[in-house]
């Protein structure tokens, strides 16, 4: 495993407004490493993701997401963390009027693209990775919830991330198809890239066992699996 350091907070505080959400956070992730985030609704798992791709300002403390200080974060800066990051969600924000391949499109011009044979190349070549490459034409509304949280995972790939946040996103998903979800994010950490997962589904972590932390109480504690 790489001792390269992709994602680092130290004493780090997470506020929304004048409310301390979490404190003294310390969380080290590395390049290759799947960690889950687990905790009841409302302990902060959202809230430091959102800190880690720029939604949410570091309100002390220090933390580096890809070589990106994220205190006193410019929001300029955040496109390029953004860039950095590849960022899933547990309802997929698909755009519903443009097709699979237009969905990816969008992102790469969004993000600086501009030959059409190299955009056309990246998306075909995420859209094999999760197994979408036939259905690059079909509309979002015409895929189940498994092809679309598919299409998002390829959406985050597109920039080559470092780190893939994924924030539920087995939470809109039957049991057979979050293990297929599953299976494919295991797959692109065993790539090389470090994955965050936040979640409250316990019987993936029981059967895709991985270093998990737990927020609670204002904290962010490492935890084992029969502590859960």
């Amino acid at each position: 495993m790489s001792t390269e350091a992709i994602l680092r907070l130290n004493q780090a505080c997470i506020k929304q407004g004048d409310t301390v959400i979490l404190d003294e956070v310390e969380l080290l992730i590395k390049k290759g490493d799947f960690q889950y985030l687990i905790g009841s609704t409302g302990s902060g798992k959202s809230s430091l993701l959102k800190t880690l791709y720029g939604d949410l300002p570091l309100s002390s403390g220090s933390g580096h997401v890809c070589g990106i200080n994220l205190v006193n974060l410019k929001e300029k800066q955040i496109p390029e963390l953004r860039r950095k990051l590849g960022i899933v969600f547990q309802d997929f924000q698909l755009l519903t009027d443009r097709s699979v391949f237009d969905n990816l499109k969008f992102v790469l011009q969004a993000t600086g693209w501009k030959s059409k044979t190299d955009i056309k190349k990246k998306i075909e070549e995420v859209l094999t990775k999760v197994n979408m490459e036939s259905l690059s034409a079909k509309m979002p509304f015409q895929l189940s919830g498994g092809e679309q949280q598919r299409v998002s995972i390829a959406r985050a790939l597109l920039n080559d991330p470092e780190l893939i946040l994924a924030d539920e996103p087995t939470g809109n998903l039957d049991p057979s198809t979050s293990e297929e979800i599953m299976i494919l994010l295991e797959e692109i950490s065993n790539s090389g890239r470090a994955l965050l997962m936040a979640t409250h589904d316990y019987s993936l972590i029981l059967k895709f066992p991985h270093e998990t932390l737990k927020c609670s109480q204002g904290k962010v504690f490492s935890t084992v699996q029969n502590t859960l």
